[in-house]
């Protein structure tokens, strides 16, 4: 394949105005993702939980496998992996480096039940391959219905838990003293945490799913320390991969997700050098001026 032929597989915008149209739908999920992707990463990202997303998904991965093998649908067999994973570090998880040995142990665990699954699935290799790494695919209105409840319950319970949860996760000692159940949050935004999780495979597969959960929040933190500001820029951020990505995808005959995470961390480069600038330049504006000597007497 010379350089032409590669290029042309990358992106290719023939007929691409009577293609867009047909993922209309496609393109509404992807920005209901990443306004859910967005949120749940600033948690993520202060609660300092990226490993454990990883093994969230592996788990989810393994439940959309296992309905895919039993022509169940691959959506809630998907939410219930995570579910069953996000439960588990909940109530297991209390500390970091708990969270952390078990979702080292839920990972391969996880991933070999997926690959066992698909090995014995015999339907169409390209179901097998999009569980892993995605696929653009026409969203119909139910699946758009379910994925939108879905993200509403989400957000309804961040909302609901934001200010205590973020307390919890900024000073949990100071937290737990005045009196903020830091355990029982903890497992409620793990149950959110893993709802989001299954929803973002269905875009970027299991994965890739780190590229939408914890990549913008962690651009956005590089530029930022406001709250607000930092929230909305991690919602901008996954937002844009997504709906990005699929553009791109469009265009050509790739899965979606290199598109989304070609984006995601580009944008990413992009604020961490935008960091490094400012620190410099504070950095240059806090040393000291020289103080000019004396006048030589003559």
């Amino acid at each position: 394949m010379d350089l032409n032929d590669l290029l042309g597989t990358i992106f290719s915008f023939e007929n691409y105005a009577e293609l867009l149209p047909l993922v209309t739908n496609s393109l509404i999920a992807g920005a209901i993702l990443g306004l859910v992707g967005g949120l749940v990463g600033m948690f993520v990202m202060m609660r300092d939980m990226a490993f454990a997303v990883h093994g969230i998904a592996e788990l989810s991965f393994a439940g959309a496998a296992l309905a895919l093998l039993l022509g169940a649908n691959v959506v809630w067999g998907s939410v219930a992996g995570a579910l069953a994973a996000a439960l588990v570090l909940g109530l297991m998880g209390a500390s970091a480096k708990d969270r952390n040995s078990i979702t080292g142990v839920l990972m391969p665990f996880g991933l070999g039940l997926g690959i066992l699954f698909l090995a014995l699935y015999e339907g169409r290799s390209a179901n097998k391959f999009g569980l892993l790494t995605g696929q653009i695919v026409a969203v119909d209105s139910v699946q758009l219905g379910l994925l939108a409840g879905c993200a509403v319950v989400v957000v309804i319970g961040l909302a609901v838990i934001w200010r205590p949860l973020t307390f919890a996760s900024v000073d949990p000692a100071v937290a737990a003293a005045r009196g903020v159940p830091a355990g029982r949050l903890s497992v409620v935004f793990m149950l959110l945490l893993g709802l989001s999780v299954a929803l973002s495979i269905q875009v970027v597969g299991a994965l890739l799913v780190l590229s939408l959960l914890v990549t913008p929040a962690a651009a956005a933190l590089r530029v930022t320390s406001r709250p607000t500001l930092t929230v909305v820029l991690s919602v901008a951020f996954a937002v844009l991969s997504v709906v990005g990505g699929i553009l791109l995808a469009l265009a050509g005959r790739l899965p979606i997700s290199p598109y989304v995470t070609t984006i995601s961390f580009l944008i990413y480069l992009a604020c961490r050098l935008i960091g490094w600038r400012r620190t410099v330049a504070a950095s240059r504006a806090r040393r000291p001026k020289p103080v000019a000597g004396p006048a030589p007497v003559r």
